[in-house]
């Protein structure tokens, strides 16, 4: 498969070991630093793109692998006020597009597993549940598109949820979120509910990049064999 890498920071470069690890070929690295570019005929004969860049970037680097027909698989948080257009580009253009708030794949285990105990909590009022995320210091966005995925996942399934609140009090209709940046950490994520006799708690400890990347390429590999708007439930057929 030929792979077009739009982004070339420590995600790209991880991305690039993994892909070439099983027998892809990198056609194109599009990032500040490089040369390549969306003319490019590298880039043009891609199978699939791959795209971890910026928030304010990230919808137009879609619509260009668009205009040349390029399924994306795109990692980037902090842009879906623009998701529906992407949704709908799918749908009306034939597009392909793989989007996750986190590609590993034990992330996504921890997802169905928070959305399980939702729904095992849900008539527990003597409980309350928060979230606390950590992330390296040069993580852009916060709550990271991880903590919101999470976030959803219990409003979807806690009746007296209705929305999420960065680093607010605790209350009754909110999740209180907790977002600390600090050193080289790729990811930590726990949900806890406490109550004045005990407390439960489930916890996501990311060891390196190596899994988010894996499930990168993973991605890649289907939405090159498949078509329009795709998730991890997809992929991972939960």
């Amino acid at each position: 498969m030929k792979i077009a890498l739009i982004g070339y920071g420590k995600m790209g470069q991880e991305i690039e070991k993994i892909a070439l690890d099983r027998g892809h070929e990198i056609v194109s690295k599009i990032d500040v630093s490089s040369k390549d570019s969306f003319t490019d005929e590298g880039f043009k004969s891609a199978d699939v793109a791959i795209e971890f860049t910026r928030p304010e970037a990230a919808y137009n680097n879609y619509l260009k692998c668009f205009e040349a027909n390029i399924p994306v698989v795109s990692g980037t948080t902090g842009w879906l006020d623009q998701l529906p257009d992407i949704q709908e580009r799918c749908k009306n253009d034939n597009q392909t597009f793989f989007y996750a708030s986190n590609f590993s794949l034990g992330v996504n285990i921890f997802f169905e597993l928070n959305k399980q105990l939702a729904r095992i909590m849900n008539k527990m009022d003597e409980y309350n549940v928060s979230m606390e995320e950590v992330h390296h210091t040069q993580k852009l966005d916060e709550p990271s598109g991880t903590a919101i995925t999470l976030a959803e996942g219990l409003i979807e399934n806690m009746d007296k949820k209705t929305d999420w609140k960065l680093d607010a009090e605790e209350s009754n209709s909110d999740i209180a979120i907790k977002a600390i940046r600090e050193g080289q950490v790729p990811g930590i994520h726990t949900i806890k509910y406490d109550s004045s006799v005990d407390e439960i708690i489930i916890h996501h400890s990311a060891k390196s990049r190596k899994g988010f990347a894996l499930g990168a390429v993973l991605a890649a590999e289907f939405a090159a064999k498949n078509s329009g708007f795709l998730t991890m439930n997809d992929l991972l057929n939960f």
